[in-house]
């Protein structure tokens, strides 16, 4: 140890154990590597594992590193910490923070987000302390559900009062020898960043790994096609850093190492300069971004139900409509039954989560208007008054914007349903008379009409809420929202809403067709595994 660990340990007259913290030797040569022993807090799918103990008059840098399995991300954030310990080539150590990738994997089944925290080095290796967000299981093979719940613990990561309020860096972790962004690769790089507001754009910046130290430009031109948003150069190209991921492997090849070495410092370098020049961003207008992204799928959800409803009730009144036709031309007897389809709303149980004896996953319904405000995805709020569909105690998205306090959260939601049913014509026309005291015919095409009516008001508030999103949104479409522009036209062209119409046009049209088709197509799968599921448990 004759490099800077050892001006370190000399520095402050401390033993390697009071400077470094427990740890396991995992192999001795060149070479030695050490696994750090972490203090570990978990709170629920989010785990904490911390080096050291932070001063609260040291500053802190907080970056989320974000990237395909295989890319590099575990010995990038090994190599963050090593460089942070001011840990040298010449030392012939190498400590290790993220486990090997058997545990690494274990890990990784019940962790969603991990936050690493390296504290008591600010001031002298680098004159700050570093937090590191991953996401392990972000973007694998287990599929759109498990990286909708990835985005709902950040977002729940950034809001909670002891998670993180500010971000300094987003990486884009990427392998050098990419000269084409995969489907699987954009749609993560989209997903992640559709988490945020503009105003994180100057903070994204590429970490290319297994570099040679070459400039990337297949990369840099891949990430310019796929209209990555990111920290641009004053020659308008991302902003990136080169890592080579070797650091850690046995030297048998001296030179080759010591360069890939250099590679790597210069990187960590440049990076950690970044950060120390990079003003952070506040979280504020990614939660704005978070509440118009659930506000936005909750009044498209039920906009679907609410439109599926009003067409299983017209078509029940076409029904009425055309007994009534035949009774006329046949004068048939008052008494004679007819059978119709007739819409209704039923419940239907879910599954629901329970966290310290309190539903935590379930569906906030409204028990006036008997619709469901926000399901699915309500998996944060405890009570219906805390649910981010509520905005000054009252829902936005029910019918009737009711109080908080007529709603519910259960396992269990409204269902539209239809049973066929047997009336008597009489009794239909009396009972039409007795409630509204109108002709029976002109009470159905009042229905229809205060239907049709319903339905425009709630297309208006999706407009409005994917207009608020498109203003403060890095990306509009996400993999926890995805917008159904080709429906919302479709509804629109109904009431020859040629103005809206364009707007939504032009709006579509913004939004890179690759990356819709990409969200479209999960969405689509994820609603076809949902069917199958219901159905295989009826």
């Amino acid at each position: 140890m004759d490099g800077g660990v050892k001006a370190l340990l000399n520095c402050n007259n401390n033993s390697p154990q009071e400077i470094f913290p427990s740890r396991d030797l995992i192999r001795s040569g060149c070479p030695a590597v050490y696994q750090l022993k972490t203090k570990k807090k978990v709170f629920g799918t989010l785990t904490r594992l911390t080096v050291g103990t932070r001063k609260r008059n040291k500053p802190n840098k907080t970056i989320l590193l974000v990237g395909e399995t295989g890319a590099g991300k575990s010995t990038l954030i090994n190599a963050l910490v090593n460089y942070a310990m001011g840990v040298t080539f010449e030392d012939k150590i190498w400590f290790q923070i993220v486990e090997d990738e058997n545990r690494r994997q274990i890990e990784s089944q019940t962790s969603d987000v991990i936050v690493y925290q390296i504290f008591g080095f600010e001031g002298k290796t680098l004159p700050f302390s570093l937090t590191i967000i991953d996401t392990p299981g972000y973007g694998d093979t287990r599929g759109i559900e498990r990286d909708v719940i990835v985005s709902e613990r950040l977002f729940e990561l950034f809001r909670s009062e002891h998670g993180i309020q500010e971000l300094h860096a987003v990486g884009l972790v990427v392998k050098s020898s990419v000269n084409r962004l995969s489907d699987r690769l954009k749609y993560i790089f989209d997903s992640v960043m559709s988490l945020f507001g503009k105003d994180i754009e100057e903070n994204i910046v590429a970490l290319v790994t297994h570099s040679n130290g070459r400039k990337p430009n297949d990369l840099l031109g891949a990430l310019n096609a796929a209209k990555i948003k990111c920290a641009k150069d004053e020659k308008e190209q991302p902003v990136y850093f080169l890592f080579n991921n070797c650091q850690h492997e046995e030297r048998i090849e001296e030179e080759r190492h010591k360069n890939a070495d250099k590679i790597t410092m210069k990187g960590l370098s440049g990076f950690t300069a970044f950060l120390e020049k990079t003003a952070p961003r506040k979280l504020d207008m990614t939660l704005d971004v978070l509440n118009e992204r659930i506000r936005l799928s909750a009044c498209i959800q039920n906009l679907e139900e609410r439109i599926r409803l009003s067409e299983l009730k017209e078509a029940e009144i076409e029904q009425i409509k055309e007994a009534l036709k035949i009774h006329e031309k046949n004068k048939i007897n008052d008494k004679v039954t007819v059978e119709f389809d007739e819409a209704y709303k039923g419940k239907e149980a879910i599954e629901g989560d329970i966290w310290l004896m309190t539903l935590v996953k379930g569906a906030v319904c409204c028990t006036i208007c008997e619709e469901n405000c926000h399901y699915p995805g309500c998996s944060t709020s405890r009570k219906p008054e805390d649910c981010e569909v509520m905005k000054d105690g009252r829902c936005t998205v029910c019918t009737l914007k009711c109080p908080s306090s007529a709603h519910v959260k259960g396992k269990w939601r409204y269902v539209n349903k239809t049973k066929r049913v047997q009336r008597s014509l009489g009794e239909i026309q009396r009972k039409s008379k007795q409630e509204n005291g109108l002709d029976f015919l002109v009470n159905l095409e009042k229905d229809l009409k205060k239907l049709k009516a319903e339905k425009l008001q709630l297309l208006e508030e999706a407009l409005q809420h994917i207009d608020n999103l498109g203003q403060i949104a890095l990306k509009v479409n996400s993999v926890s929202t995805f917008v159904p522009y080709d429906f919302l036209i479709e509804k629109l062209n109904d009431r020859e809403e040629a103005n809206k119409i364009r707007k939504l046009e032009e709006m579509k049209n913004k939004e890179d067709e690759g990356t819709r088709t990409i969200i479209q197509s999960m969405w689509g799968k994820m609603k076809a595994t949902t069917k199958k599921i219901q159905k295989a448990l009826k």
